[in-house]
């Protein structure tokens, strides 16, 4: 079984949220099997700023879909998209 690296953007409700606490939230909450590589940040606009995981996760079981739904159940997360991925 491979793994696969997956880069997401991952919206926050407005620019007020803590982005250290959504970070520790979204590690928080990661399904079984699947690991946060770093994030990085995206200053969109306005002051709104992105945050972009890389999750490396197994190449079964849906791939990214179940990270991708885990962070959308986080408080404080407007939206959850793929960035790119790719086999390890």
């Amino acid at each position: 079984m491979g793994k696969v690296a997956v880069k997401l953007k991952v919206m926050p409700q407005n620019p007020e949220v803590d982005l250290d606490d959504l970070q520790d939230r979204l590690e928080a909450s990661l399904p079984e099997g699947a690991k946060v590589r770093g994030f990085d940040r995206d200053d969109v606009a306005f002051g709104l700023v992105a945050l972009l995981p890389t999750v490396i996760v197994p190449d079964d079981a849906g791939g990214s879909e179940a990270v991708e739904e885990a962070f959308s159940g986080v408080e404080g997360v407007e939206s959850v998209a793929v960035e790119s991925q790719g086999r390890l």
